[in-house]
Parts: structure tokens; sequence; C-alpha cells
């Protein structure tokens, strides 16, 4: 089989032009994505002018270098940690004893026999169908 070259992915827009998204991703990788994490489209961290202070690859192997659970140095590594408080001796308490009131046992009920009835015999379709089950 002869490897086939990859497909350019061409959208139709609502007005029925061609759109390839892949050259207009191309084209604007390097302009600020919009929102509030100063990135461009392609991920690079950006500085206040605008220029490429983190690279993506460098981004992602930071990530990668992290232990899981380590939280990165921060604002909430500076806190001081709460001085440690004496250690109190514990004492040795007994439980307290507690009354617990004395509780009637409920009477059974004998069961009440019913009347045997007696019991027609089946004819018809019931006594043919008697043995199907």
């Amino acid at each position: 089989m002869v490897a086939r070259a990859p497909r350019k992915r061409m959208y139709r827009t609502m007005q029925g032009r061609m759109v390839d998204i892949e050259k207009l991703r191309s084209a604007n990788e390097s302009v600020q994505a919009v929102g509030n994490m100063n990135v461009n489209a392609r991920g690079d961290v950006l500085g206040s002018s605008g220029q490429v202070v983190t690279s993506k690859a460098e981004v992602i192997k930071k990530y990668y270098e992290q232990p899981k659970g380590k939280v990165s140095e921060g604002p909430a590594s500076t806190k001081q940690k709460p001085a440690q408080q004496p250690q109190v001796e514990a004492k040795a308490v007994e439980p307290k004893k507690v009354a617990t009131p004395k509780v009637a046992t409920p009477k059974v009920a004998t069961p009440k026999v019913a009347p045997k009835r007696t019991v027609a015999p089946k004819k018809g379709i019931d006594a043919a169908l008697d043995g199907l089950e």
C-alpha cells in the first residue's frame, strides 16, 4: 500500500466559503490569545511587552519534572508555619457509667390456625395445565 498524503481539513462556512483551519492557525500562532493567561496561540508565555518569556516546551518540561502531589513554589509556600503548642499530658479518664433503662421483652403471639378448606377437583383446561408449570 502507498501512504496517502495528509488530507487538508477544509471547512465550509455558513456563507459557502471554504476555510483551511490549519493554515489559519499557523498564520496566527504568534498572536496573543484572548483571555487573562498572557499566552500566544502556540502556548508560549508572554511578557508585558508581548515578547516570549517562556516557550511552550519549557512549560511542559517543568510540569513533568515536578513530582506528583507537590505544589510549586509560590505565595502559599511563603506562609509561616504556626508555632508548635506545648503538649499537655493526657490524664487517664474513666468512662462514665450510663444507666440503661430496662426494656420489657415483647410477647410472642401464637399463630392462629386457619380452618382447612376442601379443594374442589380441577376440571377441563385447569386439570390439563396443572402439571406443565
